[in-house]
């Protein structure tokens, strides 16, 4: 009886011990996991830190961008306005007879001319005063260097005459042949960068007025040159 009891004792003990060792192993690995969440959480702090201050300095330099964009096109617009008050004054004889009009819309200024004032009737050679009246303009809008200058051709829906249609089968002709030539007297005789220089024919296919008029078609018959922001114009014509 006594030496079932001392066995008792022994198993008891190797129980407790093997207890005591299980739950020694548990608090050492849980302090292993706790050591390894600490430093997760130490490179995690430090994770969130670095990407704070990135966000910060990205933030600061889109900031510097914006306001450095936003003076920049001030002066783009303020650049412009001087363009637009030149060209008033210049051409004020012109803009009373309402040969000549002037618009400008933030960025963007156009200076519309009825093609009487540039052209022969029914030619896409430039007439003496015609040339005169671009070198006016031209002289105003060179001086703007941010921009590109689109030159359009527009007709009326009158078809061509019988007399001209073997030069000018259409108003397309037409309207293409007088911006080209618009085009070559601002870079040969007014010097524009050719770069900058643009020759659209639009044809009949952008009225100002109605057609059923003389008065109307007069208005549709017209060049206008365009100012245009550098980053609307085709690659082609940034290079």
């Amino acid at each position: 009886m006594k030496k079932a009891g001392v066995v008792i004792l022994a198993i008891f003990a190797l129980i407790s011990a093997a207890v005591a060792g299980y739950f020694f192993y548990l608090s050492r690995l849980a302090r292993q996991e706790l050591t390894a969440l600490n430093n997760e959480k130490i490179e995690l702090t430090a994770r969130v830190q670095s990407l704070t201050a990135n966000v910060a300095e990205l933030s600061k330099q889109l900031a510097d961008t914006l306001a450095r964009s936003s003076q920049e096109k001030e002066a783009e617009i303020q650049r412009l306005n001087s363009a637009h008050e030149a060209l008033v004054q210049e051409l004020q004889a012109e803009i009373d007879n309402k040969e000549i009009q002037i618009t400008q819309l933030a960025d963007r200024l156009s200076v519309s001319m009825v093609d009487k004032i540039l052209f022969p009737s029914g030619e896409a050679d430039i007439s003496p005063a015609g040339l005169k009246i671009l070198g006016r303009v031209g002289n105003i809008i060179k001086n703007v260097q941010d921009k590109i200058i689109r030159v359009e051709g527009h007709t009326d829906n009158v078809p061509i005459h019988p007399r001209l249609q073997k030069q000018f089968p259409t108003n397309w002709e037409l309207s293409t042949a007088r911006a080209n030539n618009v085009v070559r007297f601002l870079q040969e005789k007014v010097g524009m960068d050719p770069s900058r220089l643009q020759a659209v024919g639009l044809s009949e296919y952008h009225p100002l007025a109605s057609n059923e008029t003389v008065a109307g078609r007069s208005q549709n018959r017209r060049i206008e040159i365009a100012l245009l922001p550098m980053a609307t114009a085709p690659v082609a014509a940034q290079k």
